[in-house]
């Protein structure tokens, strides 16, 4: 087993590749207005490192940031024991743990907009007369909203090789527990949703993950097939603010609304949120249950309080620490403030100790009431390695540090044989369906960003997919919700088996192929194309709704046919200041009656659209079908699809 030194070692060169990668090491970036500048912080100077009674004392030079420091965190890299101190403090003790060798301790600032990279004068402290027996550490493996992502890419990890970089985590810190934020299943490549997402579930088991949370996309199904998940999973799913989790079972395996697990003399508690938003996010009637023969919903509550009544229960029945995961997302850094509901709950959590996030799939870190908050991005292109301090003797947890993990930083060798296997022999079963090819676009079509383009404005694969939808069906408008796009097209997280096909890569540039993988890996969720009409008043209101939680909520909407303005600096509800034809006809809020193009999902209420009437829509194609044969179209003409230019359908005001 390495010793901290080495692990420090590894530590340090990791952070190094990060800087490389991103630019920073695990944070979001910074945000500027015209008023003043705001960043995260730089890296403390580390002034001196020195053996004292109870370990290393580390002093530095106090960092100057805005938004202002709020803490420090110091570590030394994996396997050791941080501490997180006030913004305030210069100096600080790192326990030590029994059996730890020499260590190099480092130092973070950390501010709301997220965490420096570490700040260490190098020096190897000797360390091993000051162990207490009281004092652990635990590693926490961590991340969230993978939606099937098995197959490695050019930017996914990779089932085999999270498989194997986990057991070499593992293996270098024991006592380890490996948890997700929610949002595993649905919205996923067809090497999972081909197969009922049971792929995904065995592949958390070869990962040897502990415990997951509900996302949204776990209800993407109903309870039925939900329930077939929770029985195929060999970790534990929790959730603590749903009504009632009685209908959450198969056999004898069911969600729980916290649990204690114990490592290394540790107990450590987990609770867990879901995001109220699930039910304007799934069909109606996926949260749907029978008792006695009487209908009942599952109702997923907003409000923090289950979840810290879960905590407190869980540290009354002998928790030294609990672990929060929410399925909650941080939005962005605006003016010297983080934004986002992760954020928010993260405040209001008063009897957790490190907290998860999801949901908006971003990245992001910082230390919010004491506790450290992190989310991870989406589709396993990262996941975290975070270390806590737990003082037993206390029931105390002393701190807490956090790495990020990218694909650039695991090696292209790195592969589990069970996993590698699983995943093949699901990908076999698909190729001779999926890998054929439809169509040749001009170029990637692109998707993703900070805020993500497909939600927070015009984007081309929102152009071109409504632009299809309401040339096929006639109809004078097209609206689709941004947060039904889930790759790229070509999609990033499909990989043909056919290497005669040109597909992006490192250093190449389009016309890229296109097959029938990437139609469904970027429309997976099976909705049905919707024709139906509404009144001027009422497009004005679904415009409304649909950039209600701008910039990162997947009822975004992306039109056809018509422009508008969103004023992002109003309140929601009076965002949206003009609405006009393609042509520059204004469109009047009143009863005036046009026809709209959209998928059967917003007709039925998802994502908060209630302005159509569902009982008289016209059930047309699906729109997976739609899309692969706009292209088949193009293909057959001897055409190269071209990626759309942006037309000024959508004007935001921010």
């Amino acid at each position: 087993m390495n010793s901290p030194r080495s692990r420090f070692a590894m530590f340090i060169s990791f952070m190094a590749s990060i800087a490389l990668v991103t630019g920073t090491a695990i944070l979001p970036g910074a945000v500027a207005n015209t008023a003043a500048t705001y960043a995260i912080p730089s890296s403390p100077i580390v002034v001196s490192s020195s053996a004292t009674n109870g370990g290393i004392k580390v002093t530095w030079n106090k960092v100057t940031a805005n938004p202002p420091v709020t803490s420090y965190i110091v570590s030394a890299g994996p396997g050791s024991c941080p501490v997180i101190v006030s913004g305030k403090a210069t100096s600080a003790v790192l326990p030590i743990i029994k059996g730890s060798d020499d260590q190099v301790a480092n130092v973070q600032a950390v501010n709301a907009y997220g965490i420096s990279d570490p700040g260490s004068d190098g020096v190897s402290v000797t360390v091993r007369q000051f162990a207490k027996s009281s004092v652990r550490n635990l590693q926490i493996l961590g991340l969230t909203d993978l939606h099937g992502a098995l197959e490695s890419s050019n930017t996914s990890i990779g089932a085999s090789a999270l498989s194997a970089a986990f057991a070499e985590e593992r293996q270098l810190v024991q006592p380890t527990i490996t948890v997700s934020a929610g949002d595993n299943i649905g919205a996923a490549p067809a090497i999972s949703s081909q197969f009922e997402e049971l792929p995904t579930i065995e592949a958390m088991n070869l990962m040897k993950f502990d415990v997951s949370v509900f996302g949204n996309h776990e209800h993407d199904r109903d309870i039925t097939h939900l329930n077939k998940m929770i029985g195929a999973s060999n970790f534990q799913w929790v959730a603590s603010n749903y009504n009632t989790l009685a209908p959450l079972k198969s056999g004898n395996k069911s969600a729980k609304n916290y649990i204690i697990i114990k490592r290394n003399g540790i107990n450590i508690g987990i609770v867990g949120m879901n995001t109220s938003q699930t039910v304007e996010q799934v069909f109606p009637g996926n949260l749907s249950f029978t008792v006695g023969g009487k209908k009942q919903d599952l109702i997923i509550s907003a409000k923090i309080d289950g979840v810290e009544k879960a905590a407190k229960t869980a540290r009354a029945k002998g928790a030294d620490m609990v672990i929060a995961l929410l399925h909650q997302g941080w939005n962005q850094n605006l003016e010297g403030k983080a934004v986002g509901e992760l954020v928010d709950y993260a405040a209001q959590l008063k009897s957790a100790d490190v907290v998860y996030g999801g949901h908006s799939h971003q990245k992001y870190a910082s230390v919010i009431g004491g506790k450290l908050t992190i989310e991870s991005r989406n589709a396993g292109v990262e996941y975290t390695r975070t270390q806590v301090c737990v003082d037993t003797a206390a029931n105390k947890v002393l701190g807490a540090a956090v790495d990020y993990i990218p694909k650039a930083s695991i090696s292209t060798a790195l592969s589990d044989p069970a996993t590698a296997e699983l995943v093949k022999k699901y990908k076999d079963q698909l190729t001779s369906k999926l890998d054929v090819k439809i169509g040749v676009v001009s170029d990637r079509f692109p998707r993703g960003g900070t805020p993500p383009v497909e939600r927070s404005g015009e984007t081309p694969l929102g152009n071109y997919t409504a632009d299809l939808l309401r040339t096929k069906y006639k109809t004078d408008f097209a609206i689709m919700n941004g947060g039904g796009i889930r790759d790229t097209l070509p999609a990033a997280t499909y990989t043909p088996a056919n290497t005669a096909l040109k597909r992006p890569g490192t250093g190449t540039s389009g016309p890229y192929d296109v097959t029938l993988g990437d139609a469904y890996t970027i429309f997976p969720f099976g909705n049905s194309v919707s024709v139906v009409n509404i009144t001027g008043t009422n497009l004005w209101a679904a415009l409304e709704n649909g950039v209600s939680r701008w910039p990162s909520d997947g009822r975004f909407p992306q039109v056809s046919g018509l422009k508008f303005t969103v004023d992002t600096t109003k309140p929601a509800g009076s965002r949206i200041t003009n609405v006009t034809k393609s042509s520059g006809a204004a469109i009047a809020k009143d009863a005036t009656l046009y026809s709209v193009t959209t998928i059967d999902f917003l007709v039925y209420g998802g994502d908060g659209y209630t302005q159509f009437d569902a009982s008289k829509q016209q059930v047309r194609d699906l729109l997976v079908d739609v899309f692969a044969e706009g292209l088949r179209s193009d293909l057959a003409a001897g055409k190269t699809t071209l990626m759309p230019v942006a037309d000024g359908r959508i004007t935001v005001i921010k």
